[in-house]
């Protein structure tokens, strides 16, 4: 409930944020189906303003980014049907342009991280397009230069309004393709990109870009649209561009995120479960890094069985040295699930150093985990050694607020193994990423109370 004070004359309205209540330390089981991928959905959806035909995707999250992506291309004029849980279809046919140019459009893009990925789509079929500084998790600085150098290296002009704190992209006619070689593999760069040029004049070729799934399930998308985009699933794209993109239909991968985490969840609470329909390889080396952790895992299937264990015991290298995990662009292993694997390690049996390399505030979280009892050393921003308790001491309950939402899941894994009861604030951020997750796990046995 909203509460109104008077501070100074003024009255404000204070609204509480939503926290979760957790009572730790039970045993869970059963079966559980991984939602559809946040950071595909932000792509695919982003790119239904390509053309003017319908499009429908399924399997989409409707997670809280997600509906704000989606809420956010309504106010543009994009048609928008939900036909079923998780079932959209899109039609682009009358967008507002006036709209897209107020700044109520820059405000809202910058409250959202997902916004970004509308920019390469608007300036390539409108012409112009507002890039906002975005907002997300506070997890560190987070880079645009690749989204706006190749923008600007397809013919965009750019100018920086400093009163909207946006940068203003325009083209008097249609994007040039060209060569350009990215000094990162940035997954939403090289998306933003590509959507960009599969309506540019010529061929754009892109080297060092990235690769993910979710950034070949877009490619795929444009593909069946009509574009022509080969190199798909490699780091060299070739996109030869076209004059227009029809309508088509596409189904959204399984959450790989939330696949590791349900590994991470039975792991630390000891537990037996079944993942189902994980789209087993397109996991990459996640089922490999959980196994050097010491969690044995099954491929049923496209399913994944994890077995309960008393004891996890982390591998080392060849010769002998600590084991490392490390973040780094695709195939290798995800940054989004270091925390995962973090809180996980401090129950397994042996020492392991985390190595996030991409953010340089998503560890400290830590300092909470070192509250609940574990035994954790943050070297600097990005490097943090876990000495693993092997379960012969217990997390104890903590108060707890979610600063990011790979954090958020990571605290509320760490609360379900700890003795007592937990609480986590702040967990917007979790719902951001995360689908009903509380009813999903309490299904398999958690305690979880949204207060």
């Amino acid at each position: 409930m909203a509460v109104v004070q008077q501070f100074c004359g003024k009255f404000i309205i204070f609204v509480p944020m939503a926290k979760f209540i957790i009572e730790g330390g039970h045993k869970l089981s059963g079966t559980i189906t991984p939602q559809g991928a946040k950071n595909e959905a932000l792509e695919v959806i982003s790119a239904v303003l390509l053309t003017g035909e319908e499009i429908t995707i399924s399997n989409v999250p409707e997670i809280l980014d997600v509906k704000n992506l989606i809420e956010l291309l309504q106010k543009m004029g994009v048609k928008v049907a939900r036909q079923a849980k998780g079932v959209y279809t899109f039609k682009a046919d009358e967008v507002d342009t006036g709209y897209i140019e107020t700044e109520e459009f820059v405000q809202n893009c910058a409250k959202l991280r997902g916004s970004v990925m509308v920019v390469g789509p608007l300036l390539t079929r409108f012409g112009h397009a507002w890039f906002a500084k975005p907002g997300g998790d506070k997890i560190g600085r987070r880079r645009v230069d690749t989204h706006l150098d190749g923008m600007v290296k397809l013919g965009a002009d750019m100018q920086y309004d400093a009163s909207r704190r946006a940068f203003h992209l325009t083209s008097d006619g249609r994007l040039t393709g060209r060569y350009m070689l990215l000094d990162e593999a940035s997954v939403t760069g090289t998306a933003n990109i590509v959507m960009a040029a599969v309506l540019a004049k010529g061929t754009t070729t892109i080297y060092n870009a990235a690769c993910e799934p979710y950034l070949q399930q877009l490619c795929k998308m444009l593909n069946r649209m009509g574009a022509f985009i080969d190199g798909v699933g490699s780091n060299l794209l070739r996109i030869h561009g076209v004059e227009s993109l029809h309508g088509t239909t596409h189904r959204i991968l399984p959450d790989m995120i939330e696949v590791g985490s349900f590994i991470g969840m039975a792991a630390i609470c000891r537990s037996e479960i079944t993942i189902k329909d994980v789209s087993y390889y397109d996991l990459g080396i996640i089922p490999d890094t959980f196994r050097r952790l010491g969690v044995r895992l099954e491929q049923r299937g496209d399913d994944i069985y994890v077995p309960a264990q008393d004891s996890y015991e982390i591998e080392s290298f060849l010769d002998g040295s600590i084991m490392t995990l490390a973040d780094a662009p695709w195939p290798g292993l995800t940054p989004d699930l270091l925390s995962v694997m973090l809180v996980v390690a401090t129950q397994c049996k042996g020492s392991v150093l985390i190595h996030q390399k991409m953010f340089e505030s998503r560890l400290f979280f830590v300092d909470k985990l070192i509250d609940m009892g574990a035994q954790i050393i943050l070297c600097d921003p990005h490097r943090a050694v876990v000495i693993g308790h092997d379960h012969r001491i217990t997390l104890k309950a903590s108060r707890m607020v979610s600063p990011d939402i790979r954090a958020g899941i990571a605290m509320l894994l760490a609360a379900m193994s700890a003795k007592g009861t937990s609480t986590i604030e702040n967990i917007e951020q979790i719902d951001r990423g995360y689908e009903d997750i509380e009813n999903r796990l309490n299904a398999l046995g958690a305690h979880i109370t949204r207060a």
